[in-house]
């Protein structure tokens, strides 16, 4: 498609210089990359700024994310087919992560699906696909996953900014997808410790590669 712009937001300087070794340029797509900042507030505010500042046609919440799975590895990445909050309740007839109003579940649009989907079958690398959760905490045990999973049981990973831009892009109107990296696991402190820091020290490494190939076959 001729002209297609894509906005992708990071939440982290970190995350963006990682991107910024990688050349995104894709014939007749744009790439609009715009940091956001850490925590739902945050994303929501950068979302809006970039849909109505830049226009793009897709957006896309890229970046890291916590395991909540047993066997999930640091760098297996997540296709969101869905978005869900694990930390809002607003009272009854409410369920628990439900904005009053707003579904509880933000479906990932399906022609972005589609094309994380045929990204992953080509990939030399472990993908899933399932529900990223979003909350306004940075969970480091095995305690707090279960939290997490009492509210959301099939949540595959849980990040800061997902859904809150979800909810901006639905409002909106604008296709969304999260597209995330695990960066650490929760079996135990140190465990957490030694995964989170390394994926850091990899993160170059790592360069959005998956992320490339999506827009490529978007």
């Amino acid at each position: 498609m001729e002209g297609m712009k894509i906005g992708v937001l990071l939440a982290m300087d970190a995350e963006y210089e990682a991107m910024s070794q990688m050349d995104f340029d894709v014939p007749g797509k744009k790439v609009v990359t715009k940091v956001t900042g850490i925590g739902k507030v945050n994303a929501a505010m950068a979302a809006t700024e970039l849909i109505l500042k830049e226009k793009p046609d897709y957006i896309v919440s890229s970046g890291c994310a916590g395991g909540m799975l047993p066997g999930q590895k640091v760098s297996d990445f997540v296709i969101a087919s869905a978005t869900a909050y694990h930390d809002v309740w607003c009272g009854e007839p409410n369920k628990i992560g439900q904005v009053q109003g707003r579904p509880l579940y933000f479906n990932a649009d399906p022609h972005m699906l589609d094309a994380a989907v045929r990204t992953a079958r080509s990939y030399d690398h472990p993908v899933q696909l399932g529900l990223i959760v979003t909350g306004d905490q940075f969970f480091i045990s095995t305690e707090e996953d279960r939290r997490i999973l009492a509210v959301h049981p099939e949540a595959l990973a849980a990040d800061m900014e997902s859904a809150a831009a979800a909810q901006v892009c639905a409002n909106y109107g604008v296709p969304f997808i999260s597209l995330r990296i695990i960066s650490d696991i929760h079996t135990s402190d140190e465990v957490q410790k030694e995964t989170y820091a390394g994926f850091w020290d990899n993160l170059r490494q790592i360069r959005f590669r998956f992320l490339k190939e999506f827009i490529n076959n978007l």
